[in-house]
């Protein structure tokens, strides 16, 4: 660690934190604000809730001498996304009774809160624990929630990678009693100590996820480690380890990139939390403490390369990766509708525009700014699968909901209520919907630079009309969207990326790789949707006469010269605006 002078403020807000406690507890009870204290903020991620204001009312609020109107948002922690329906219906009821009504699905398989106030944060999470669920390390300079592969083909294996999720996530969770103190209500237990994490945490945030190939639904390269399950004869032999993955940025400064992870080599089942523990060691013993839009592991790697990494594992803690195992992914993306697994049970995934979970009618949320027909109940469709559904319910990472281990004759009276309440099995919006993405941006985000979930939808209607004339309407081409460059999204793994740059304005990103294993680049700075329409539209023609049998999007952009090739993360900026040939 650096020395104390050179510390971050968010370093020494960690150290004089008393293992997360802060001065939370009485900021909770301080009922002449709606906020908590500014040093609290920090501290609050670790326990899942980020303080926000509802960026749609400042100005009102400020006219009228108010301060701002404060709310949390509030992440679940949920290993590989799975619930039950009982759990389902609880996480549904919460929402309604402690914040603003709709959930959101995030990128990491989990649940999000929005419009938590301070009053209602106690409450949700003490009903929460009550039904298994918590939101220890959902945010934070810790581990988050652990991802894995959502869709099962083989069955065997799938459970041992949930399991696997499980197992990593609590391995990982920090280990100080301050959540159940502040928010549980029970009494202290003993001295606390942090065996993995110290007193000062991690340096940045840390993502793990598992993948089962052919499928990258997880987009397993964006994360700090990422972990590829290696099947043999039908059985989990151990996984490929990937490290250095991670999406953020900042506009403007070119020392700060996105990366995909590095595959460094295999490891057996009996050494993998091993690896896992001692990569986290490295990253909290040598990440950067100084400035933190160099403290994500992606920096640790590049700055002393993937060589002293293996003379850290074995130094340190006597590993020796073998040499990795041969993959191979297909796409990045979720196969909507019913699948079967190897076990004969059934698995119906069903599509949810970014992630937004509400009902939709004429007075509904963002109404007239999202897509789907006045009455679309798919907040109540979901909760009345929930209701008779005998399996799990799993959340996907690209925002999606599967109805899983679906017996053959239950599947009637599933296939009824989808129909009855209009919910998306991928036969309800097009190809190209299905495949975009978008963060959530404003009202509530304190980072957007312009809109994303209430915008994206409408971009992408006239994307279809673009799609359709040039006979593409089958296709599909992912597409991400998000209102700022920290990449919550995976904006830079979008075939077309955009990434806000100030109201109204995006940096459109060509050129990522169809099945998550490319970054695309920079090709137009700071355009509105003329530009974005005028820019795109000959592109979509052409690539519609000129592709190659099979070929994606993202690969014809590269293959045409339309844009570079990102190669590595330190190369993302060379080549930026590569100029179409004539």
């Amino acid at each position: 660690m650096s020395d104390d002078k050179q510390l971050s403020p968010v370093e020494h807000i960690k150290l004089a934190s008393n293992y997360l406690r802060g001065t939370i507890a009485d900021g909770l009870a301080d009922e002449l604000t709606g906020s908590i204290a500014e040093d609290d903020t920090q501290l609050t991620k670790f326990h899942g809730f980020y303080q926000q204001d509802d960026r749609d009312l400042r100005s009102e609020r400020k006219t009228s001498k108010l301060e701002p109107h404060y709310q949390f948002m509030l992440r679940l922690r949920l290993p590989a996304g799975v619930v039950t329906g009982e759990q389902w219906l609880a996480i549904d009821e919460l929402a309604h009774k402690y914040a603003n009504g709709t959930l959101r699905l995030t990128t990491r398989q989990t649940f999000q809160y929005h419009g938590v106030l301070k009053k209602h944060l106690r409450p949700l999470l003490q009903a929460a624990y009550q039904v298994g669920v918590d939101a220890r390390g959902a945010c934070g300079d810790v581990n988050r929630n652990v991802m894995a592969g959502a869709h099962p083909e083989l069955s065997a294996v799938h459970r041992e990678v949930h399991d696997w999720s499980q197992r990593i996530s609590e391995h990982l969770a920090w280990k100080s009693r301050a959540y159940e103190e502040i928010f549980l209500e029970q009494p202290a237990a003993g001295e606390d100590h942090e065996p993995i994490y110290g007193t000062s945490y991690l340096p940045r945030k840390f993502k793990i996820a598992i993948a089962v190939p052919p499928e990258n639904d997880v987009d397993v390269f964006a994360n700090d480690i990422g972990l590829i399950a290696i099947v043999d004869n039908g059985e989990l032999v151990g996984f490929n380890v990937a490290i250095g993955g991670g999406m953020g940025s900042t506009h403007g400064e070119p020392a700060t990139y996105p990366r995909l992870g590095s595959v460094i080599g295999f490891a057996t089942p009996e050494a993998t939390l091993a690896v896992v523990e001692e990569l986290v060691k490295i990253q909290r013993d040598h990440g950067d403490r100084e400035n933190r839009k160099h403290a994500r592991f992606k920096y640790t790697i590049d700055d002393h390369g993937i060589d002293w990494i293996h003379e850290q594992l074995d130094t340190r803690a006597g590993i020796r990766l073998e040499p990795a195992r041969e993959y191979r992914f297909d796409r990045n993306g979720d196969p909507l509708g019913w699948r079967r697994s190897d076990d004969g049970r059934w698995h119906l995934t069903l599509f949810i525009e970014n992630g937004r979970i509400a009902d939709f009618d004429d007075a509904g949320f963002h109404r007239g700014q999202y897509p789907g027909p006045s009455g679309y109940k798919l907040m109540t469709g979901l909760r009345e699968l929930a209701k008779i559904h005998k399996g799990h319910i799993r959340l996907t990472g690209n925002h999606n909901v599967i109805i899983a281990d679906v017996d053959e004759a239950d599947k009637p009276a599933i296939e009824e209520l989808v129909a009855h309440y209009g919910l998306d099995d991928g036969s309800r919006y097009s190809t190209l919907r299905h495949s975009a993405m978008a963060c959530v941006a404003f009202p509530t985000c304190g980072l957007a630079m312009a809109e994303s979930e209430r915008y994206l939808p409408s971009l992408i209607t006239k994307f279809e009309a673009v799609m359709a004339d040039a006979g593409l309407s089958d296709d599909s081409i992912v597409v991400r969207m998000t209102g700022c460059p920290n990449g919550c999204a995976r904006p830079f793994l979008g075939e077309i990326g955009f990434v806000g740059k100030a109201p109204g304005k995006y940096n459109l990103y060509l050129g990522a790789a169809h099945d998550g294993s490319r970054l695309n680049k920079l090709y137009r700075e700071n355009i509105g949707e003329d530009e974005i329409l005028a820019e795109l539209t000959p592109i979509i023609e052409r690539y519609a006469e000129e592709r190659d049998d099979g070929e994606s999007f993202g690969d014809f952009v590269v293959r045409t010269g339309i844009i570079a090739e990102t190669t590595e993360g330190r190369f993302f900026h060379d080549n930026v605006g590569s100029p179409e040939p004539a």
